[in-house]
């Protein structure tokens, strides 16, 4: 994963309470492989319902920061939408909560899912509606959102997680540094306990 520390890039405002993951990604897709592309799925049906969709807007395409709002990425675990809208080049995700599961997906994929109070998120989804194309600058290690308007809204962000986004890593990278140290320790309990590696026969 690249490490994430600063981002300005333009945000999209994307008003549905309660989007959950079916919406982001449809169900019928899931048994596509990776490799196919989950960007290719992103919202597809609410993109076939409405042709006006505000990611296929021309002022919001190229969109590095999805401001959405309450309990986003609700209902089932489905990592898939995690890499349909990080596919489509989304870096980050604002919302005043998010579906659990969603959320831990996306801090292990090296996305910043951030919450902020919901109505500053109302008023920065309000600020990227009526200036379309404008830009929004998360500061992951001074815990800030800078808004259009110029104003700052810190957030808050667990230590450890924002540890794994600065650093580019997730649980596995980090259990790989201690790689020596775990081939050590499987050679000595080999050595003093050989029984445990034998096979049944």
């Amino acid at each position: 994963m690249k490490p994430f520390t600063t981002l300005t890039a333009v945000a999209v405002p994307f008003d549905l309470v309660n989007c959950d993951t079916d919406r982001i990604v449809p169900a019928r897709f899931l048994r596509q492989p990776r490799s196919a592309g989950y960007q290719n799925f992103l919202f597809h049906d609410l993109r076939e319902a409405d042709r006006d969709f505000v990611l296929d807007r021309p002022a919001y395409r190229g969109a590095r920061i999805l401001v959405a709002a309450e309990n986003f990425g609700c209902g089932s675990s489905r990592e898939a939408a995690v890499w349909a809208l990080a596919g489509a080049g989304l870096a980050a995700w604002i919302a005043p909560s998010f579906g659990d599961i969603f959320l831990e997906n996306s801090f292990k994929n090296g996305i910043a899912a951030l919450v902020l109070p919901a109505t500053r998120v109302t008023a920065l989804r309000e600020q990227l509606a009526a200036s379309p194309g404008a830009q929004v600058t998360i500061d992951l290690p001074a815990q800030t959102v800078r808004f259009p308007d110029g104003s700052l809204e810190p957030f808050d962000v667990d230590a450890f997680r924002k540890a794994c986004l600065l650093e580019g890593v997730d649980e596995i990278d980090l259990t790989l540094k201690h790689e020596g140290a775990i081939t050590a320790w499987e050679a000595r309990r080999g050595a003093q306990m050989p029984w445990l590696a034998r096979r049944p026969d």
